[in-house]
């Protein structure tokens, strides 16, 4: 596996059996961390910084990102942290006399990644090695969005998209979209949408994960895009699956365009089902919804967690490329540190 040039001092003998992290520790061990360092030498350059140093490795400065998304920390707060916490440093594999980057080193790293539409790689090969080791396995996929505030507030805004989710003449009727304008805003990737009487600004993530709540692929939107629209988009983000694998979604996906397109690609078709005027559900269907239901909380318990634990609930950036990168990176860390637990 790829390391860091060290050299061991006093100090870093002194501190072998201390910092330990259980989790930093089983993470470390979880992924062949060099199959990961292939893909990244493969798209990104290495250049020398300003005065003329030796680069930091791109295996490095992506496991800081991974670092500051477990814990919750801006570039300014990880780089003290890489120099304060042992756990780190041996995470990193580094020695307690390495230089390390700076804030402004990971955040061009962050953009070189942005560049090199090296996320989705990254993302599948995770995946990939925990499907492997049997942690993640797709015997299902469950579909749904949210809503993430924009890390910038408009000053004014001028027309507002209503999400509309009630029941209608035909089944599979889009959201209720009116045309948005706003001004003032340096986030112009961002939407407003007003959902139970709230009104919104920011984006919206749709999302795919296992039964048991892996992320396995998603897209991120303007919040006022209808999520009935972006089931396609978030399918076609997932890597192959197999035949008749069952794919789960609430009454805001239902339609016959989504139906047909499952039916294309020989998946099994649950998506609950939605009552229109003169024709309510029959007893079949209500009761295929409700068994349909006891599974799609797994959905909204992944979105709880990013927000809660991953700072998720508000943007950290602006614009769909870096908000897309942000997703991305938080949900690679999201599977890394559920699948700790798993095995």
């Amino acid at each position: 596996m790829y390391k860091e040039k060290t050299t061991k001092g006093f100090g870093d003998i002194a501190i072998t059996n201390k910092g330990k992290s259980e989790f930093l520790i089983k993470v470390k061990e979880l992924i062949e961390w060099e199959k990961l360092n292939k893909i990244l030498q493969s798209k990104l350059k290495r250049n020398k910084n300003a005065a003329g140093n030796p680069p930091y490795s791109e295996l490095l400065l992506f496991k800081i990102l991974l670092l500051e998304t477990w814990f919750n920390l801006s570039d300014e707060k990880v780089e003290e942290a890489i120099n304060d916490r042992i756990s780190f440093i041996k995470f990193l594999e580094l020695s307690l006399e390495s230089s390390t980057p700076d804030h402004s080193t990971i955040s061009r790293f962050r953009n070189s990644l942005i560049k090199s539409d090296l996320d989705k790689e990254l993302f599948c090969e995770i995946n990939r090695q925990l499907e492997t080791k049997g942690i993640l396995v797709k015997s299902g996929i469950i579909v749904d969005a949210t809503i993430v505030s924009s890390s910038r507030k408009p000053k004014k805004m001028i027309e507002i998209a209503e999400e509309d989710r009630k029941e209608s003449d035909t089944e599979g009727s889009e959201e209720k979209q009116e045309s948005h304008k706003v001004v003032y805003s340096k986030d112009a990737d961002a939407g407003w949408i007003k959902k139970r009487n709230q009104y919104y600004y920011g984006h919206k993530v749709h999302n795919a994960v296992t039964p048991t709540g892996f992320i396995v692929g998603g897209i991120l939107t303007p919040a006022n895009k209808s999520d009935i629209n972006n089931f396609e988009n978030v399918m076609n983000e997932l890597p192959l699956l197999n035949e008749n694998i069952p794919v789960l979604a609430d009454k805001g996906y239902a339609s016959a365009t989504n139906r047909e397109y499952l039916l294309k690609r020989t998946l099994s078709d649950k998506i609950m089902h939605k009552a229109v005027k003169g024709k309510p559900l029959t007893e079949e269907q209500k009761e295929e919804n409700r068994e349909i239901s006891k599974y799609r909380y797994v959905v909204e318990q992944t979105f709880g967690l990013l927000k809660l634990h991953f700072g998720f609930d508000r943007m950290r950036y602006i614009g769909n490329r870096k908000c897309s990168l942000e997703y991305r990176i938080k949900s690679m860390a999201f599977n890394l540190k559920k699948a700790c637990y798993s095995f």
